[in-house]
């Protein structure tokens, strides 16, 4: 399913953009795609008003599409937890808080913490576009993630792309206190590349030490096989991209992929043991091959067509969903 950017949120990030000269936004554009590349998708300082216009055009809505994904696991995996308060780590513009507003509809408060005042202020201009009493209500925090002691308790509390910017000893650190700022549930998501699983498997590591229970991606609390195999865990969202993004990146286009690894911790709620499907399914005349995550170890299987209820379900299934299928031998 492809994602779409609330329209509030569309309208909004076209009027920022358009107080930038055309082609200055193009440069910043560019210089911004440089930065990540070099970065390794981390997200880095943005230097001026040109690029933090040129991030809301071109990175913003794949950030927004990949937390609002893992947000949908949540409603899915805990749908009875009732999540009213939100608490994001390294907010940037606020896109995760826009995500988060737009999963979670009973949600009225939330504080955004983040080190850079001008992303701040930005986000505010932003958040009084929109239709939602979670950002309406926002608290917005100037706060350095790695010196700050304590957060207050929220039932969700975010940390996207964020953790890449950070040394293992801080990135521990901070997973540590997000995670005790944490009354339901913790969200980390960053870019699914290398680096960024990396940051991701070694916050997990932290919190099955700290006795947190794992409700997402994997099916349980056990060593992750693909780091053990020296292979990341990483998912894919599509996003729809906007007239803008299309232009300013010289896309034909209407899409585009965004990859993103994730994990979902929680106080109440544990994965479900369900397999997860850790590639895109390869769907052949007559059979389908299916790449497994499920009891501490990645299996490759094969539904044949003569397993009937099996193969339908495989012809459906998608990178990223749990089997919900029957055992496969």
């Amino acid at each position: 399913m492809n994602t779409r950017l609330p329209e509030q949120l569309r309208i909004a990030i076209e009027h920022e953009t358009g107080k930038i000269e055309r082609r200055a936004l193009r440069r910043a554009v560019a210089e911004l795609t440089e930065l990540y590349q070099a970065r390794d998708h981390s997200t880095p300082i943005l230097p001026s008003e040109a690029h933090r216009a040129a991030y809301l055009a071109v990175r913003l809505p794949a950030t927004y599409a990949a937390c609002r994904r893992v947000f949908e696991e949540i409603r899915r995996l805990a749908p009875e937890a009732r999540t009213t308060s939100v608490l994001d780590l390294g907010a940037g513009p606020g896109t995760a808080l826009w995500a988060a507003a737009d999963a979670f509809p009973n949600a009225g408060q939330a504080t955004a913490v983040d080190c850079d005042a001008a992303w701040l202020k930005l986000a505010k201009r932003l958040a009084a576009e929109g239709p939602y009493p979670l950002l309406a209500q926002a608290q917005w925090r100037a706060g350095d993630l790695v010196r700050e002691e304590n957060y207050p308790q929220h039932d969700l509390v975010i940390v996207s792309y964020a953790l890449g910017e950070l040394s293992p000893s801080d990135r521990e650190a901070l997973v540590r206190r997000a995670w005790n700022s944490a009354a339901q549930f913790l969200v980390i998501v960053e870019a699914g590349t290398p680096r960024g699983f990396s940051s991701v498997h070694s916050a997990r590591e932290t919190l099955i030490a700290a006795c947190a229970k794992i409700l997402a991606p994997c099916p349980n609390r056990l060593a992750c096989p693909m780091a053990a195999a020296g292979d990341w865990c990483h998912f894919s969202q599509r996003v729809e991209r906007t007239s803008l993004h299309r232009q300013l990146k010289g896309a034909t286009l209407a899409y585009e992929d965004e990859k993103f690894s994730y994990l979902v911790a929680s106080r109440d709620y544990a994965s479900s043991g369900l397999a997860r499907l850790v590639r895109h399914p390869h769907k052949n005349p007559g059979h389908v091959q299916l790449r497994l995550c499920s009891a501490g170890q990645i299996e490759a299987r094969t539904v044949a067509r003569s397993q009937k209820e099996a193969y339908k379900l495989a012809r459906r299934a998608e990178w990223g969903e749990t089997w919900k299928g029957p055992p496969l031998p």
